[in-house]
């Protein structure tokens, strides 16, 4: 550290010196320059009479100019002396005094001719030590920008992973390696050189990764993978290398690369050929991981949700051997996963971690970690000491829907139409089969949408049937089904938009990625709009499409139709009491009798209030808390 201070304090000296000499020559040269005249100027001043007298000295021309008024003083010039062999004569016949002085003859070096000589030498130094700094890599940019973490900073166990147990126990024999690498090279097992963790974001890669350093107790280094890409070409391989020795020389210990595919996108796919920064950086880390021996005591782990993309050469046995999948959570992890994080808060006793973990499919880790921190926040704003259920619920509406939007400013008609929309889609939810059950439905708006019917599944789903689609399909276009049977088709609003385009996708994933059409059949045709196909498969694929939606669109019209009554139960309750629960929904519609919780006296039911404005009146009025 101290030789690269003491580098760059000579480089500094020597770059103040060459300032402050460049600095005097300039202004001498500034000096000379002043007022300077070119010699024909000189020579038709002389003729015209106005020079006062001349003074010459070698090549340079001293003299002063006649004043053009008798107030003023002569003025300075000067001039150099050109090949012109009359010029004293001139100067004679025109009368005007000159001297000439002649110069002693310099021995030793010009001053000036010194001061270029070591100018130009300081600037070679410059330039050389510059060069042997960066092969020397004296200023860091090399460098890996690894951070290294001790076993005694490793505070991180198996038991503060949880929902992944699958994955902790591909990963346990590494632990059992690290602490112990003799007890399989005696054998000859190999043990894998590089792991790689794939999963969706927040499950907990980095997590586990450092769970395995911990129980090892050996050094962990992390970095990310965008960290060795640079502008230089040649400074992420440098940055490679660099690790790589690092971690060599603290073995046995763990290399965490999280975000690999910044670096290991597949090659000759970018700009530049093979050549660009990022395919050399890859190319090292490929020959760095050939490099370990057997007993190194180097193990790379990597992370990332595109594994997709990733270069094959790095996922070939001998690099990263073995790919851990890191799956989300299902309800026991996420109960387990919720159990944690409430430990850390203050909640009420009734509140228990199951029923929000039923309430919570398709959440991560860190989803349900900034589920209950956004639900600790709730409970602060309301001023209450401990966290509620209803905290938790309306925290997971928030993450999943957005916040409430009270003060939307909304006219009767449209509060109107709302209501019997978000009821044709609770309606058809309820009576077709294998629907997942509503959890509740609402007219209150929320991010986007101005109402919404919220669907929970009673477990953790991992496939689909044809049935549950055509429900799914019938169940979004119920919605504007709804407005145009109680509304009129010339009433209906584009508050289907989304609905629709959920249908759509439906349908278009039915056909050409799952393979539930028949007259399509089981094919897959490629991802989305990209279809992999003839332009005449293509039309029969939208025409199974439209056919699917037409089916959906039927369904869910017979249904409402004949349950119209029933509907507009839904609808009048929806106006009543903006929000109703799953079982509040469902004993509507089955005609039993409704205990419909009482309102809070806090708020005021925004339908009744705005509708006995004129609507004229309405743009104003605001929803109130």
């Amino acid at each position: 550290m101290f030789k690269n201070w003491k580098n760059w304090y000579f480089v500094i000296l020597l770059v103040l010196i060459f300032s402050v000499v460049s600095d005097g020559t300039s202004k001498k040269s500034s000096k000379k320059t002043e007022n300077s005249m070119i010699f024909s100027d000189f020579i038709q001043n002389v003729k015209d009479k106005k020079i006062e007298s001349v003074v010459i000295k070698g090549d340079l021309i001293e003299g002063k100019l006649k004043p053009s008024k008798k107030d003023e003083k002569s003025t300075e010039f000067t001039s150099t002396v050109v090949l012109y062999p009359k010029l004293l004569e001139t100067l004679e016949e025109n009368n005007v005094p000159t001297e000439v002085k002649i110069e002693p003859v310099a021995k030793g070096f010009n001053f000036m001719k010194l001061v270029d000589v070591f100018s130009s030498l300081l600037w070679i130094v410059i330039l050389v030590m510059l060069f042997k700094s960066m092969k020397g890599d004296k200023f860091g940019i090399g460098k890996s920008n690894v951070k290294m973490f001790t076993p005694d900073m490793q505070k991180v166990r198996f038991s503060d992973v949880l929902g992944i147990d699958e994955a902790k126990q591909d990963v346990s024999e590494i632990v059992d390696f690290l602490r112990d690498p003799k007890k399989y090279s005696r054998l000859g097992a190999k043990i894998p050189k590089g792991v790689l963790l794939v999963g969706p974001p927040g499950t907990g890669k980095t997590l586990l990764a450092k769970a395995i350093a911990g129980e090892a107790g050996v050094p962990f280094f992390s970095t990310s993978g965008s960290e060795f890409v640079e502008m230089f070409v040649g400074v992420g391989a440098s940055r490679v290398r660099a690790l790589f020795e690092q971690a060599t020389k603290n073995a046995p210990c763990l290399v965490f690369i999280d975000e690999i595919d910044a670096v290991g996108r597949h090659r000759g796919s970018g700009y530049g050929g093979g050549n660009d920064e990022r395919e050399q950086t890859l190319n090292q880390l490929l020959v760095e991981m050939d490099g370990f021996a057997i007993n190194k005591g180097v193990i790379i782990i990597a992370a990332t949700n595109r594994v997709d993309v990733l270069d094959n050469a790095l996922l070939r046995p001998g690099r990263f051997d073995r790919q851990v999948y890191i799956d989300l959570p299902d309800l026991k992890g996420r109960e387990a996963i919720l159990s944690k994080y409430m430990k850390e808060v203050n909640i009420l006793s009734d509140v228990q971690a199951i029923n929000v973990a039923r309430g919570t499919p398709g959440f991560s880790g860190a989803d349900l970690a900034n589920l209950v921190n956004e639900a600790a926040l709730i409970a602060a704003r309301n001023n209450r000491k401990q966290i509620t259920e209803d905290d938790f619920e309306y925290a997971r509406d928030k993450i999943l829907m957005g916040a409430e939007k009270k003060s939307k400013t909304m006219s009767p008609d449209e509060i109107k139409n709302t209501a019997y929309h978000e009821a044709g889609h609770a309606l058809c939810a309820v009576l077709l089969p294998e629907v997942d059950p509503i959890h509740k439905a609402t007219i209150i708006p929320r991010g986007r949408s101005l109402g919404l019917v919220q669907k929970l599944p009673e477990r953790d789903k991992v496939s689909v049937n044809i049935t549950e689609i055509k429900s799914d399909i019938a169940v979004a276009m119920a919605g504007r089904i709804s407005e145009e049977l109680f509304f009129g088709k010339n009433k209906v609003t584009t508050g289907a938009s989304a609905d629709i385009e959920m249908a759509t996708n439906y349908a278009r994933n039915a056909v050409i990625k799952w393979g539930l059409s028949d007259k399509i059949g089981p094919v897959f045709y490629g991802n989305d709009e990209n279809y992999k196909c003839s332009e005449a498969t293509s039309r029969e694929i939208d025409e199974e499409v439209k056919r699917m939606l037409e089916e959906g669109y039927k369904l869910a019209k017979t249904t409402i139709t004949k349950n119209k009554a029933k509907l507009e139960k839904l609808a009048k309750a929806l106006l009543e009491y903006e929000t109703l629960t799953g079982d509040e929904v469902r004993a509507i519609v089955n005609g039993k009798k409704v205990a419909i919780r009482k309102k809070d006296t806090k708020k005021i039911n925004d339908f009744k209030r705005i509708s006995s404005v004129p609507l004229t009146e309405t743009k104003t009025i605001k929803k109130k808390d």
